[in-house]
């Protein structure tokens, strides 16, 4: 499994990297990276078929605990998922935008 920290991923999601975030949908609500699309982990599952299998998935999480579970599981089933070290929280600590409410596409 692959990882990268917040400033690898900060550029790969302004060049319009595939991102998905595996918190519940309440977390996501809470606060999440712009354009980043939820995927809950407890259905990841449902997710696979919508994920490229040809460029990597971003995965993120609060922390990078979680996200690392699911990118090895979606590595396995053949996507190529990198792991967020650090995840929503250490973004929002480094002073970058985040949205409220469920909408991905917000800025």
């Amino acid at each position: 499994m692959r990882e990268v920290d917040l400033d690898v991923f900060a550029s790969a999601l302004a060049e319009g990297a595939v991102a998905i975030d595996v918190r519940e949908p309440e977390e996501y609500a809470a606060g999440h990276v712009p354009g980043v699309r939820p995927a809950p982990l407890s259905e990841l599952g449902d997710h696979l078929a919508s994920l490229p299998v040809d460029r990597p998935v971003y995965v993120i999480c609060a922390s990078g605990n979680r996200s690392a579970w699911a990118a090895e599981h979606l590595e396995a089933a053949g996507v190529p998922a990198v792991s967020v070290a650090g995840g929503t929280s250490g973004w929002a600590r480094a002073g970058r935008p985040v949205v409220r409410g469920s909408d991905a596409r917000a800025a």
